[in-house]
């Protein structure tokens, strides 16, 4: 895909996200998100990090957490989160949501999906409705499916994801899962709350697994 087009779709969706996180109210900021552990502060915090990440940051980051990607992640949007009101965590991504930067070992594609994802995250938890656009969700999702990192090839093994809101369809296997990008996207990364929408015999085996 070419890189203008992912940098378009990244700048506008980070822009959108700072227009949102713009209209919580304080005491949604501590409010629990989709990932465990994480408030919604420690999620706007971690958006910010992408576009300032260095090598030694995270060498020094995962020193730190003894080698665990999670617990370093973690740790650093605690940290960050502790540092930044959230006001200035939302000058911050309008100030980088431009930025070509991105943290080593990502690919073009992995801003886009913690963009997308991380909306989400937020979004769902606080019963904000937050549209997800489907072409980028797309690709996103192409992306995830074929990444290591995130651990989908094994998720959907032996299943066909059928998009229902756009012509989209990918993998084989007799079990179906059927239902919006967006949400077939949080589920591609781990994420149960997008079983809400999906339907058909590969969800109802993957729920029993998450």
């Amino acid at each position: 895909m070419d890189k203008n087009t992912i940098m378009d779709w990244l700048t506008a969706e980070r822009l959108s996200l700072a227009d949102f996180l713009d209209e919580l109210e304080p005491h949604e900021w501590e409010a629990d998100s989709l990932c465990p552990g994480w408030t919604v502060h420690d999620v706007a915090a971690h958006l910010t990090l992408s576009t300032r990440t260095t090598l030694l940051g995270t060498i020094t980051g995962m020193i730190r957490a003894r080698g665990d990607w999670d617990r370093m992640t973690a740790a650093e949007a605690r940290r960050r989160a502790a540092r930044y009101r959230p006001a200035e965590l939302i000058e911050q991504v309008r100030a980088t949501a431009g930025s070509a930067h991105r943290a080593p070992g990502a690919g073009p594609l992995d801003p886009l999906v913690d963009a997308l994802v991380h909306g989400q995250d937020i979004a769902r938890p606080l019963g904000r409705v937050r549209e997800m656009p489907a072409r980028q969700a797309a690709a996103a999702l192409d992306h995830v499916r074929d990444s290591l990192f995130y651990g989908a090839r094994r998720r959907f093994k032996g299943m066909r994801l059928i998009a229902t809101d756009l012509d989209w369809s990918a993998g084989g296997g007799p079990d179906e899962i059927r239902g919006p990008v967006g949400d077939l996207l949080l589920l591609a990364t781990g994420r149960a709350a997008g079983l809400a929408g999906l339907s058909g015999r590969g969800a109802e085996r993957i729920a029993a697994t998450l």
